[in-house]
């Protein structure tokens, strides 16, 4: 019986570790936007760019592109940015203080519990210089590797949630769930392709529409599912429901809410 106890003790303490206590952003319709991170949102236009044009779409207003910025270093870590160069808007000719940045660390930072233990440490002051900035704080949760990524590792995705879980409840930080994504979508249908066939880490066309889904709907709570975006029909009907759908439903089950 004792071992009984301590093992559903266990298992509920690994289910508390991942409850997300930041579960929606005080401002709902940012116009002035940061992302920091590296090719995982430049590749395929910028989900940066994808994400503008849903909001543009959604809210029938043009974002001012001048005020809708990216930062990106490739094969970047969460230690590589000049983070108080960025967050000045005046460096990178915006009109006023950023509202909502948006970070997302890079993937080796997964790999062992010397490079997480880090990223948390680096993720505590990015916040903070995020907030002391007058900006709203997010972390933009990667996917794993897929075939045939060397590294490939079923067990990457865990600790890419627990990492970022983490690091969003101790820094009062929201966490979008773009890798919880990615595994739903690959459990739901086989044989869609989210990365690029040839490395297994850098999303395709279609992982960066899902990615964008996934930050539009985290950002507002509002469904993507309305949202007509196919990145100029480049991005099939069957394929744009299917990841719409996805992307509400793992909204609506990380925040537990409904879109």
């Amino acid at each position: 019986m004792k071992h009984i106890l301590l093992l559903i003790l266990i298992y509920s303490n690994s289910i508390f570790a991942l409850d997300v206590e930041i579960t929606g952003l005080k401002n709902k319709i940012p116009e002035r936007l940061l992302y920091i991170g590296n090719s995982y949102l430049y590749y395929n236009d910028s989900l940066h760019n994808h994400v503008r044009r849903m909001l543009d779409e959604v809210y029938a207003t043009e974002i001012d592109t001048s005020n809708y910025k990216s930062v990106t270093i490739s094969g970047s870590r969460s230690w590589h940015h000049n983070i108080d160069h960025s967050l000045d808007h005046k460096n990178l000719g915006v009109d006023e203080p950023f509202q909502l940045v948006i970070f997302q660390g890079g993937s080796g930072e997964t790999n062992t519990e010397k490079e997480r233990n880090i990223f948390a440490q680096e993720i505590e002051k990015i916040v903070k210089k995020i907030k002391d900035s007058g900006a709203e704080a997010a972390l933009y949760m990667i996917h794993a590797y897929v075939e045939p990524h060397e590294d490939t590792n079923p067990q990457m995705i865990n600790n890419i949630k627990q990492m970022y879980i983490d690091a969003g409840n101790k820094n009062d930080a929201l966490v979008i769930p773009v890798g919880i994504a990615f595994e739903k979508a690959y459990k739901a249908q086989k044989n869609i392709q989210l990365h690029k066939h040839y490395d297994g880490t850098h999303p395709n066309i279609l992982g960066t529409y899902l990615a964008s889904c996934v930050v539009f709907a985290s950002i507002t709570h509002l469904s993507p599912l309305n949202i007509q975006y196919s990145y100029y029909d480049k991005i099939s009907k069957e394929d744009k429901e299917f990841l719409q759908n996805i992307a509400k439903e793992t909204v609506e089950d990380f925040y537990n809410i409904d879109l």
